[in-house]
This record gives structure tokens, C-alpha cells and sequence, in this order.
């Protein structure tokens, strides 16, 4: 079949001419209609593929600050994606873990298999709070609580599984903080009680201090009276008895007057000794009853040593025997009623301390060095262990058994110390035995 074709110059060929400019125009326009989609296209990919980056990446910080172990499983519980905490717990990086399965993270084989029947079993339910045993990276078991969670398609179905676990050494930690934070919480509840207490103490033994102030004084005073004139008795009697007279004689020897006379001076340095004790005893009450104030005082510490040494012995449920050699005139500034709380104390840590010695000692030395008066006491007993010397200070650290200590008496003594601008520190002596050293400013003499 041949075609005609008209010739150049003919009406035909103007009309082809014209319609091939229209269809390459209307062509060009459709390109550049394309290529401005195209455009647009790579603009709207663009900010697709950053918001598609911002969300990995928080995705990837989110799971590198993780403190618990996570692990993506496939169906076949391979691993297929960890988080850093894993790695480091497993000691490898995340490419040496991926594609291994997830179950020789296990510690053995008895681990394995029945992690494996658990998470057969459990799998697609989840699985709670399950306690296994994997391998760190440094070769220990660890027991690790370990949730499954399986992980679905759109479709529903089973891509494969989620798992997170945290060691449970962690966990018993925390949990331990927490029973000791309530311990703590209890013993302060018991120690608020106890100081109230005291309160209402201090309030009844100073009105019992004053009531019994009077009589004794009384007492006293009367018995003093009573030594004086059993002394002019005595020179009486005595010229009596120098007049012959055998009837006076008789009654003397029935009525048993010398020895009497021999027992009165004796009764009546007795009654003196003990009312004296009695209002040493008020007056200790009173002090311990006083609202302590922290208006500086001259303070002898020669009279707090030897009054709380006597009051810590004459409590004592044992004998304890205490020896006292410090120099004379330890004066220094400060609260009285305080000091004698921190020196109480100090005893009473040591005869606690050696109630089961045989021959309980308490020896309390000083010197003066310095401005600084160094009053060391030292003990026989069994000494300070070296884990607790280290928190004898701390509140409510304590070594007796429940009950028997709040733990807040050193503590308690270490800040009064310092606010004295002294020290209170403790040590173990070579020979055995405990040392607490005690050091105040004292004025020179």
C-alpha cells in the first residue's frame, strides 16, 4: 500500500505542519506538568523520610535508656532486635547477638527448656513477672524476672514476641531501701514516742525533785543538829559517870549507855551519808528535769565525769568497775545538762559492752594538749567490729538487739560534741577493747 504524500507547497501540507506545533506544545505542557508532581512528590518523600529519621531516633534514645533488659524475637525466637542494656549485661554487642536464639541467654540447659515450655504455653497470652536464671557476660548466673509479651501483625497474626526482664538482685534492693526506709520511719514513730515520754517525765521528776527537796533538807539539818548534841550528851554522861555512885553505875550497865554512846556517833554519820546521797540524788533530778538552755556556762568536766560514772554504777544490773585519773579543774564553756547526756552515754556504751567480760573495766584518763582536753575511755570488752566502726555516728545505726537501742545516742552525742567545737571519734586498741575519745576547748587555769 504506498502513500501519497502532498506536496510542500499544497493547503494539506500547511494543516499538518500546523497540527504537529499544537501536539508538541500541549506535549511540553504535560512535561512540565509531570515534573512539577515529581516535585512535589520528592518535597512531601523528604519530609516523610525526616519524620521517619526524628522517630527512629527517638525510638533508638528510648530504648538505649532502658535500665531493662529488651528483646525482639521473630516467630522462631530468634533475636532480632536488643536494646544497650542487654548488650551489657551479655557482655556483646547487639550484631553479635542478633539472629542467635534468644534462648542461650539462658544459664543452662535445665533454663532453657523451661523457658521454652513456658513461653510455648504462655506465649500468646503473655507471660508475668517468671524468674529465670540467665549468664552475664562475666560467666555468673543471674537470676532475672523475666515478661513476655507477644507481638502480632495488623491481621492478628503471630509476628513473634517481646521480652523484658530486670535482674532481681535490683529488685531485692529496692525492696530492701524500702523495709528500711519503713524500719527507719518506725524506729523515729518510736523515738517521738519515747521523747514525749520523757517530756511528761522531766515534768513529774521535777515536781517530785522539789517536794522532796524540803524534807530532806529538813532532815539533814536535824540530824546535823543531833550529831552536835550528841556530843555535849556524851561530855555529860561522861561526868556523870565520874561521880562514885553504884546505882548510876547499875542503870548505866542495864540500860548498855557506852555502848550506845559507842554506836551514835556511827548511826548518826550513817543518816548524814545517806541524806547527803539523797540530796545529791534531788539535785541530780533537778538538773535532769531542767530545761536545758544553750546560754554557754562554765562546765566542770571533772564533776559531769564522776556524777555520770555514778549514776551509770549504781544503775548497773553487774558489777562494773571504773577508774577515773583526769587532771584537775577541767573547766571549759558550754551546756552542762548536754555534756553529762554525751558522757552518760559513753559509760553506759561501755558497760553495756562488756556485760559479759568476767571482770567488767571502764578506765577513764585525760589530758590537756593544746587548749584541747582529751578524755579517752576504754574499755575490756570485745571491741568494734570493723564493718560498723565506720557508722557507729550515723543515725540510727545501732548493734544491740530490737529494742534495746534507737541507734540516735552516739549520733546524737557526736552533734553536741561539735557544737561544743569539740571532737568524738572511736577505735579498737591492739591489746582488745573499745576507745572513744573525747575533745573540748577548756579555759586554762
Amino acid at each position: 500500500m504506498s502513500t501519497t504524500v502532498p506536496p510542500a507547497d499544497s493547503p494539506l501540507a500547511a494543516v499538518s505542519e500546523g497540527l504537529g506545533e499544537q501536539a508538541w506544545i500541549e506535549v511540553i505542557q504535560k512535561m512540565d506538568e509531570v515534573y512539577n508532581d515529581l516535585l512535589q512528590y520528592e518535597v512531601a518523600l523528604e519530609e516523610k523520610n525526616a519524620a521517619l529519621e526524628e522517630s527512629h531516633q527517638f525510638i533508638e534514645s528510648v530504648l538505649a535508656s532502658m535500665s531493662d533488659i529488651l528483646i525482639v524475637c521473630d516467630r522462631n525466637g530468634n533475636i532480632e532486635e536488643v536494646n544497650a542494656s542487654l548488650c551489657h549485661f551479655a557482655g556483646k554487642d547487639q550484631a553479635a547477638l542478633e539472629h542467635t536464639p534468644v534462648f542461650s541467654l539462658f544459664a543452662d540447659d535445665s533454663e532453657r527448656a523451661r523457658a521454652r515450655e513456658v513461653f510455648a504455653r504462655f506465649g500468646r497470652e503473655g507471660v508475668h513477672d517468671c524468674e529465670f536464671f540467665l549468664r552475664a557476660g562475666d560467666g555468673a548466673t543471674v537470676p532475672v524476672s523475666m515478661n513476655c509479651t507477644p507481638r502480632v501483625s495488623q491481621t492478628g497474626k503471630l509476628m513473634g514476641m517481646v521480652v523484658t526482664g530486670r535482674p532481681v538482685g535490683e529488685l531485692r534492693r529496692a525492696y530492701q531501701a524500702l523495709r528500711q526506709a519503713h524500719d527507719d520511719l518506725k524506729r523515729t514513730q518510736g523515738q517521738l514516742l519515747h521523747a514525749e515520754k520523757m517530756v511528761s517525765l522531766g515534768r513529774l521528776v521535777a515536781g517530785v525533785a522539789h517536794e522532796l527537796n524540803n524534807p530532806i533538807s529538813f532532815v539533814l539539818g536535824n540530824v546535823l543538829s543531833l550529831k552536835r548534841y550528841a556530843q555535849r550528851l556524851e561530855s555529860y554522861l561522861g561526868a556523870v559517870q565520874a561521880v562514885d555512885n553504884p546505882e548510876l553505875k547499875a542503870l548505866r550497865a542495864e540500860l548498855r549507855i557506852d555502848r550506845v554512846l559507842a554506836d551514835m556517833p556511827l548511826l548518826i554519820d550513817g543518816m548524814i551519808e545517806g541524806a547527803e546521797r539523797t540530796r545529791d540524788i534531788v539535785d541530780a533530778l533537778k538538773r535532769f528535769s531542767a530545761v536545758d538552755k544553750m546560754t554557754p556556762e562554765q562546765v566542770s568536766l571533772n564533776e559531769v565525769v564522776e556524777r555520770s560514772v555514778r549514776w551509770v554504777v549504781q544503775s548497773a544490773s553487774a558489777r562494773f568497775a571504773v577508774s577515773v585519773d583526769l587532771p584537775p579543774r577541767l573547766i571549759c564553756s558550754g551546756s552542762s545538762g548536754q555534756l553529762q547526756q554525751v558522757v552518760m552515754n559513753l559509760v553506759q556504751n561501755a558497760c553495756d559492752a562488756t556485760i559479759n567480760q568476767p571482770e567488767a573495766r571502764l578506765k577513764i584518763s585525760g589530758l590537756v594538749e593544746n587548749g584541747m582536753a582529751c578524755i579517752r575511755f576504754i574499755d575490756n570488752g570485745p571491741g568494734i567490729s570493723e564493718e560498723h566502726l565506720g557508722r557507729l555516728f550515723e543515725p540510727f545505726f545501732t548493734t544491740k538487739p530490737v529494742g534495746q537501742g534507737t541507734g540516735l545516742g552516739l549520733s546524737i552525742s557526736y552533734g553536741i560534741v561539735e557544737r561544743h567545737g569539740g571532737k568524738l571519734a572511736a577505735a579498737n586498741l591492739p591489746e582488745g577493747g573499745a576507745e572513744f575519745i573525747l575533745a573540748l576547748p577548756v579555759e586554762s587555769s
